[in-house]
């Protein structure tokens, strides 16, 4: 093999040197290819109670780990030699567009996590054309969401406070801002054990220990951006000062029922739904009710752990509900694959709650814009490897369940009362 003494002019076009990019927050999201990578940026640079806050669960966090395991054991069956130059992602969700099939959660305290807050969150859902959910518990107000994202889509969450005015009166504050889309959350009649949170010894505002002084050196900008922007304040309550399970112990009323339920969908002028339906016979029992749709949820394992995983719910939910019914999906999505697995499987749209959180903890607005992107970019490619253009191609035939979870004997429903042994009789 001959060799000779490189030229400068052959080297050039092979040493391309990439240029530098002045902006660190942009240099770090540059980095991000996964969900994933965006979380070990959030991690590194937000206190430990916030962030463990937002990444935990409840006790164990069994139902966490089981939502997500419960997408991973999953088998894609692609079809091929179709043309899919062109892919389709938006869907009709509750008598609107979305131009992908998920949206924004409703999540709670959002501007401990970055100091951006909703307003992040709405503006980029605005951005991207998707749904923004506000939390009862949220820190910005509905019209701040509103002016955040004032030519989008708004959803409200709502969870009934002991003070039935109160509640009613921040969810005609949403129906006057123009939201669309109310989210009655019915599995939270008490707060979850959520133990990072014990242990972090976390509370609302969040208080200064040796132990939180020591965490923050390394992250001062999170501190700077929380001492000088405006004071935490929250859409259902000008203030509290304690723990968050304290404070939701202290608000949520315990005694809604179905007759309540009832009650609250006359009193919206949109659409209803109702978020954290976890067995069939509840998602049967609301739709008879007269609701626009249901989400199945665990609360991103936040409530009940070991409660049931909502993707392995899902294909009994819709065979019981039918083709028509409005199935919307949330717990355990980490990638656009989670996505597009859900949609296959009978859902008619998703929401993510974690995964938006950790781009706005890695990086304010355009940290909620890559998370956007990355799932926009993998739901696409999944697609176009299944060999679908559009998401109303999708169907079960795409995805098998690998479920590595079954169980011993058949679940009853709640409430269900084996009948007593009969007495021996007396000899």
């Amino acid at each position: 093999m001959e060799r000779r003494v490189p030229r400068p002019a052959d080297l050039a076009p092979l040493m391309r040197f990439k240029g530098f990019e002045p902006n660190g927050r942009a240099r770090r999201l540059a980095k991000a290819h996964r969900i994933e990578d965006l979380r070990t940026i959030a991690k590194r640079r937000t206190p430990k109670g916030a962030f463990d806050y937002t990444d935990g669960a409840a006790e164990f966090e069994l139902s966490l780990g089981r939502a997500r395991q419960a997408f991973r054991d999953i088998e894609f069956h692609p079809a091929i030699l179709r043309d899919v130059s062109s892919v389709d992602t938006s869907v009709e969700i509750l008598g609107g567009v979305s131009a992908l099939p998920f949206g924004i959660a409703p999540t709670g305290f959002t501007r401990m996590m970055h100091a951006e807050g909703e307003r992040a969150g709405a503006s980029a859902a605005g951005a991207a054309g998707i749904p923004f959910s506000l939390s009862t518990v949220g820190t910005t107000s509905p019209e701040g969401v509103r002016e955040a994202n004032p030519d989008g889509r708004n959803w409200f969450q709502l969870y009934m406070q002991k003070d039935r005015d109160k509640s009613m009166s921040l969810v005609s504050r949403a129906a006057e801002a123009g939201f669309d889309t109310l989210l009655v959350t019915v599995d939270v009649p008490v707060a979850g054990a959520r133990l990072r949170d014990s242990y972090n010894g976390f509370t609302i505002p969040p208080q200064l220990t040796p132990a939180t002084v020591l965490n923050a050196i390394p992250r001062p900008e999170w501190w700077w951006n929380f001492f000088t922007t405006e004071p935490l304040t929250f859409a259902s309550l000008s203030e509290w000062n304690g723990t968050i399970g304290e404070l939701l112990n202290a608000l949520f009323d315990p005694t809604v029922d179905f007759d309540d339920l009832a009650w609250i969908r006359d009193q919206w002028p949109g659409k209803v739904v109702v978020k954290g339906i976890q067995t069939v016979d509840d998602a049967k029992r609301v739709m008879d009710l007269g609701v626009d749709g249901i989400v199945l949820s665990n609360h991103g394992g936040r409530q009940l752990d070991r409660a049931p995983v909502p993707f392995h719910l899902l294909p009994s939910v819709r065979a019981a509900l039918g083709k028509d019914a409005t199935i919307i999906l949330d717990t355990g999505i980490m990638s656009g694959a989670d996505v597009v697995a859900a949609l296959a499987m009978g859902a008619d749209f998703t929401l993510v709650g974690r995964a938006y959180l950790y781009g706005l903890m890695a990086g304010g607005r355009e940290g909620v814009d890559r998370t956007i992107e990355i799932l926009r970019t993998e739901i696409v490619r999944t697609m176009k490897l299944l060999g679908v253009a559009s998401v109303a191609e999708l169907d079960p035939g795409h995805v098998t369940q690998l479920r590595s979870l079954a169980p011993w004997t058949p679940a009853s429903p709640p409430g269900a009362r084996r009948a007593p042994a009969k007495k021996r009789a007396a000899s």
